[in-house]
């Protein structure tokens, strides 16, 4: 099941309270003071790990709480400290407070982590607080409470390229064939629901990932059918491939939808729209698609192709076109085709 939001309650560990004893022990009178302090509660430590796709591990736990400290004890023992809790997410996860509604860390890269709830700090024993004035101090103080929060997990998918357009444009027969992903592949709309992504080969050294993005329709900014929960996928991407349909189920206008798309991503976030990006004509082994192509060529600024996922026609200038205009660190040596790119990660706008 994939998941890329989850709502969870975190709660570092409670400091361990402090001790007030006195040390008793035959032929040694006024022993004094020994009271050992509470140790530290654990913290809730979020952190980007590899291998982890998905929220899903944390759809089913709302709440998350460290081990507490333990308590101080005579002879000056300390209590032990509260072991951390670890919540592996995936690249990619933005951790944002629920209640106040701001950012506290976008986890982009492997490794990169955040300590969500601090531990309280454990209370002191009565050896602090012995001093020349009063050297039978009957006072030690309680642990602190662990920090509480709530917090919003949000995933946005991380891939060199987002392929984009509107739903039954062949975006997911092209992943497959480019790559070894295998998404669901039918003949009616919104087959993928979720982001797909793939490895897809340049040379015998390079390679980059791709990501399908669920289709975009009219309204896709304003949250119609889904829009938001698909077009925060794209943000991640620093190239987009479109694909327009030459001939639309719907029986829509190819040109149209083309605009249509983009003024989606336009009013989205302007970033996006203003993001690099490769148009492709897709099934050109359809009789109409030769004059669609014709018909965009006046109207799209950059690169125009014409493709066909199932014959393979232009797939080959699909990918060489991809490779121009990456940054030449997202094109690197290959480590397998079930691996995923997380050496170079585009930023967040």
């Amino acid at each position: 099941m994939f998941v890329d939001r989850v709502q969870i309650e975190v709660q570092g560990g409670n400091g361990g309270n402090g001790c007030c004893s006195f040390r008793r022990e035959r032929y040694i009178p006024k022993g004094g003071p020994d009271g050992g302090d509470g140790g530290r509660g654990g913290s809730v430590i979020i952190r980007a790990a590899d291998g982890v796709d998905s929220l899903s591990a944390l759809a089913h736990r709302r709440r998350w709480h460290a081990e507490n400290g333990r308590h101080g004890s005579g002879a000056n023992r300390h209590g032990r400290g509260g072991r951390d809790l670890l919540i592996p997410v995936p690249p990619g996860t933005l951790v944002r407070d629920t209640q106040q509604q701001f950012v506290i860390k976008d986890l982009v890269r492997p490794g990169d982590e955040v300590v969500a709830a601090r531990g309280g700090k454990g209370g002191y024993g009565n050896t602090r607080f012995k001093s020349a004035t009063q050297q039978a101090p009957r006072l030690c103080t309680p642990g602190e409470d662990g920090e509480h929060r709530f917090l919003t997990l949000e995933l946005k998918v991380i891939a060199d390229v987002g392929l984009i357009g509107k739903p039954n444009a062949g975006k997911s027969t092209l992943l497959s064939r480019l790559s070894h992903a295998r998404p669901e592949i039918a003949a009616y709309p919104f087959t993928t629901k979720v982001p797909q992504l793939g490895r897809v080969q340049i040379d015998a050294d390079r390679s980059f990932v791709l990501a399908d993005i669920p289709g975009l329709i009219e309204g896709a900014h304003l949250g119609v059918g889904l829009g938001h929960e698909f077009l925060r996928h794209v943000e991640r991407a620093g190239l987009l491939v479109h694909l327009v349909e030459p001939t639309p189920l719907d029986g829509s206008d190819p040109v149209a939808n083309y605009h249509t798309v983009r003024h989606e991503l336009q009013e989205y976030k302007a970033s996006l729209g203003a993001r690099p990006e490769i148009v492709a004509v897709t099934k050109a082994e359809l009789p109409g698609a030769s004059d669609v192509h014709r018909q965009l060529q006046g109207v799209v600024p950059g690169p125009l192709l014409l493709i066909s996922a199932v014959t393979g026609q232009g797939l080959n200038v699909l990918v060489q076109a991809i490779a121009g205009r990456l940054p030449p660190l997202s094109a690197h040596a290959d480590p397998g085709p079930d691996a995923t790119c997380r050496d170079c990660l585009p930023q967040a706008p």
